[in-house]
């Protein structure tokens, strides 16, 4: 059977990986050794592209004026009575060569949907640590619009043992993107779709490690 060439470039570490694929990398090469239609010798398809080929560090951003540290350890930062349309970003803490990091730290916060942060409770913040698949899920819900600011949600990302990230992740599609001076198009989150309970997206943290 023939595998279509560009189907198997597209299938670098780092999606095989999000996909939840364990198998190890050499398994994938030798499928490339897959002899095409008509049985002739000798030919194969293009290797699989070097693991991280395209993948630039997350670049860091602002820390901006409402960090709490502290924040309660959870997933979901979903209460009752909490009004916006809901969100769930998933992705994967990735080093530079594409491997997961597990126990990871992500510490996100954010407005809420009039636009307004929580600066004396904990609402709509909250930590987590990626899992042994150096893996996130966060619930939480669409941000408001805060003055002078496009729609936005603030990180921090941490290996162990590793210097802090702190950026900001944002919303394709959105008027503000083009005149909020501090948006940065390398950090919009990825296959933004319609859930039957609000919206999902995506986003993977690539972090240099010492």
């Amino acid at each position: 059977m023939q595998v279509p060439e560009l189907l198997f470039a597209r299938m670098t570490r780092r999606s095989v990986l999000r996909g939840g694929v364990t198998a190890p990398l050499a398994l994938l090469m030798s499928a490339c050794a897959v002899q095409p239609a008509g049985g002739t010798q000798g030919q194969t398809l293009s290797p699989t592209p070097a693991c991280g080929d395209g993948d630039d560090l997350t670049p860091s951003e602002t820390e901006g004026p409402y960090f709490k540290p502290s924040s309660p350890q959870r997933t979901s930062l979903l209460e009752p009575g909490l009004q916006g349309t809901r969100l769930v970003v998933t992705g994967m803490i990735l080093t530079r060569g594409c491997y997961p990091v597990a126990n990871a730290l992500l510490d996100f916060w954010q407005a809420d949907a009039q636009g307004r942060y929580d600066n004396t409770g904990f609402r709509l913040r909250g930590h987590q640590f990626s899992d042994s698949h150096g893996a996130y899920r966060l619930e939480t819900i669409v941000p408001g619009l805060y003055p002078g600011r496009t729609r936005h949600i603030h990180v921090k990302v941490q290996a162990p043992g590793q210097p802090i990230l702190t950026t900001q992740l944002y919303f394709p599609g959105e008027s503000r993107n083009a005149s909020d001076s501090i948006f940065n198009p390398v950090l919009l989150l990825t296959n933004v779709h319609e859930v039957s309970r609000g919206k999902a997206a995506s986003f993977d943290f690539i972090l240099s490690l010492a």
